[in-house]
């Protein structure tokens, strides 16, 4: 856009926080406010506290509106994801009021909207694209205090008596002083920490949070210790019924520097902000003088990066990684005193992150797998990593509206964790049974025994909220059994019901699976014809975990192309090794090393690397397609962890290998 034409802002949500925003764009440089979006257009003063804006009927009609170039979200918590991706969506910038969203996995998926509509997006911290901020981080990189040691920071306050119906204290709405306010000493302790590095932020590697949950079920005073990789150790505090001195201490070797109401600056009209620094008995105060309002600067900031076509807030403004382990933090700090938000549960999150009702997509291609009455993708979705419904939703909802319908759970992942996941995903999205393919699995090490698979399969479907699977794994095998007596097992089950479609080995050895099937046809049973085995372009050298068995080898690729066995294989693109994090000369991860460092290994990803090149992809999408072209049926189990992940995944899709391609890259 034009360089010096203004950016014309609307704000979704007219509140108190929106009504400050707009006094910042009315003394910025770059901004004008043109519209206001509000259910409630009728709302006395509602014209008087935003003059010279025009009032829409509702937030849809902002987002439509041809006149406005940049959103700024202003809703309550919860609806800060929603909005910020419907108006990326729409083409806006967006500038969201902190938090951006409740958590780092919903704050990632705004951020990747964002990179693919090519807009800006930033969450507004204000005081860090203040100059106050840029003189604390001369000051701490010029050595003045000698070696940074410890980080106090707090930001809390008193509401007096407790207000259900208020948003601070209204679980509905996100409320409580973690989200709302903790996030800026988390914020400026990173911040710090980072410079000290050399940079724009640092991620701490331990959090211990502990609060108080009041009546309503939000935090009300909770504090926590980050403890970062360069030894300084941070004490972060915040409250809505307890006031603190909120100032920032940043404690060093030959002193310390304190800045009082840091986020606050020189004020929210302008004015002197101070900085302490206290040497022994000496104080020497740092003004900084600022006769521009505080708010001026965030919408300057995001003006300047809008016009420059920057995605992300310049530093030390919050840029998108920035944000997002900022809410990391805040997340492990939750976690850590067992805030859950009820808006966060299937009961209440019931649609997508945009809002909308999840509906089947077809954009994965599907496959007939024998045994199985029904299509099934070409890859499945696996998603043990995900610590709550919430985060793992984002992922089941954006496979299955991709045309995903194959999902891998087991008894074993997180607990249980996964199974219950997944049952109330399905049930809370209402997603047809019969439309799923779904994968359970038992009788994992040390409990690898026929008597456990009923046992298990009975908690099993009762976490998944079903009454079968279309396919069981037996997880692990156990050869001082006798074969026979898990196929007994394993009939007894197909013929109950609880498994409608087929069953086999996971981690199963090609003489052991055989020999199942012999004992079957010898004594009319159901016999195994599925496997899941790690199978990748990288031959697993040694078993990632203890009785894992892989099915890449020569040896193994005959036997699947003449048995035609399925294999639901794990670890299909070779867990990081055909990512940057692997190399020759790159030893530093014991995993990567053991497991899949070899020449022919190195030799295959080099053949991936050079294919990759030619066709204008990543080495790592040549590697699933090589596991989709074989000529016998290999589905891959996929775990991204993001919308980003999985759809970077999924892009691998429509690399169609020739049998030519495929030779060449195993060399």
């Amino acid at each position: 856009m034009s360089t010096d034409a203004p950016i014309r802002w609307g704000i979704v949500g007219p509140g108190k926080i929106a009504q400050t925003f707009a006094d910042g764009v009315a003394h910025s440089r770059t901004g004008k406010l043109v519209a206001i979006a509000s259910r409630n257009p009728d709302k006395p003063g509602l014209g008087e506290n935003f003059p010279g804006a025009r009032i829409l009927h509702g937030y849809e009609a902002l987002l439509t509106d041809k006149d406005t170039d940049a959103v700024y979200i202003a809703t309550p918590h919860t609806g800060h994801a929603e909005w910020a991706i419907k108006a990326i969506r729409a083409g806006k910038h967006v500038l969201v009021e902190k938090p951006i969203a409740l958590s780092a996995y919903d704050a990632e998926a705004i951020y990747y909207e964002a990179k693919k509509a090519g807009v800006f997006a930033g969450e507004a911290f204000m005081y860090r694209v203040h100059p106050q901020t840029a003189k604390l981080i001369e000051l701490v990189k010029s050595g003045v205090i000698g070696e940074i040691r410890i980080i106090r920071s707090s930001f809390g306050f008193n509401m007096g008596t407790v207000k259900p119906e208020h948003r601070l204290f209204a679980n509905d709405t996100g409320g409580g002083g973690i989200l709302d306010v903790g996030g800026y000493p988390v914020s400026m302790a990173r911040l710090i920490a980072g410079a000290v590095e050399g940079k724009p932020f640092l991620d701490p590697e331990k959090v211990s949070g502990v609060a108080h949950l009041g009546q309503t079920g939000v935090d009300e005073w909770a504090s926590a210790v980050l403890k970062f990789p360069n030894n300084i150790i941070a004490e972060v505090s915040c409250s809505i019924m307890a006031n603190q001195d909120n100032t920032l201490r940043i404690i060093g070797s030959d002193g310390s520097l304190e800045v009082k109401d840091f986020w606050f600056a020189s004020g929210h009209k302008g004015g002197i902000g101070k900085i302490e620094l206290i040497k022994g008995a000496e104080t020497q105060t740092i003004e900084v003088k600022e006769d521009r309002w505080l708010y001026s600067f965030e919408v300057d900031a995001a003006g300047e990066a809008i016009r420059a076509g920057r995605a992300e807030f310049a530093y030390p403004g919050i840029g998108w990684a920035d944000s997002i382990g900022n809410l990391r933090v805040l997340d492990q700090w939750r976690a850590s005193v067992g805030l859950e938000y009820e808006v966060e549960k299937a009961t209440r999150r019931t649609t997508n992150i945009a809002g909308a009702t999840v509906t089947k997509g077809d954009s994965i291609p599907k496959r007939n797998i024998p045994g199985i009455a029904k299509p099934a993708s070409i890859v499945t979705l696996g998603f043990e990593f995900f610590p709550n419904f919430a985060a793992a939703s984002l992922t089941l909802d954006a496979f299955y509206e991709a045309g995903g319908n194959a999902f891998d759970t087991a008894y074993v992942y997180g607990a249980g964790k996964t199974e219950s996941i997944f049952g109330d995903w399905h049930t809370s999205r209402r997603v047809p049974r019969e439309e799923i393919v779904l994968i359970g699995k038992g009788a994992h090490s040390p409990l690898c025994y026929p008597d456990m698979i009923a046992k298990q399969l009975d908690q099993s479907l009762n976490r998944l909220k079903t009454d079968y699977v279309d396919i069981y794994f037996m997880h692990r095998d156990n050869t001082a059994v006798p074969v026979g007596e898990f196929v007994d097992v394993m009939d007894a089950e197909v013929k109950a019901g609880r498994i409608r479609g087929i069953f086999g080995g996971s981690n199963w050895t090609r003489a052991r699976f055989d020999e199942a099937i012999a004992y079957a046809e010898k004594n009319g049973k159901t016999a195994p014809s599925a496997l899941s085995n790690n199978f990748s372009l990288a031959e697993m050298l040694d078993p990632i975990w203890a009785g894992c068995v892989a099915a890449s080898d020569d040896e193994w690729k005959a036997w699947l192309n003449a048995k035609q066995i399925p294999n639901f294989a794990w670890s299909s693109q070779g867990r990081g090794f055909f990512t940057d994090r692997a190399g020759r000369d790159k030893r530093n991860e014991e995993e990567l090393v053991r497991v899949w460092y070899s020449e022919r290994n190195f030799g295959r990803r080099d053949r991936a690397i050079e294919l990759a090149q030619k066709l204008g992809r990543n080495p790592i999408h040549i590697a699933l397609a090589y596991v989709v072209a074989q000529p016998f049926p290999v589905i891959p189990l996929i775990g991204p962890r993001t919308i980003a992940e999985l759809e970077d995944s999924l892009s691998a899709l429509d690399i169609k290998l020739t049998p030519e391609q495929v030779k060449w890259l195993e060399g």
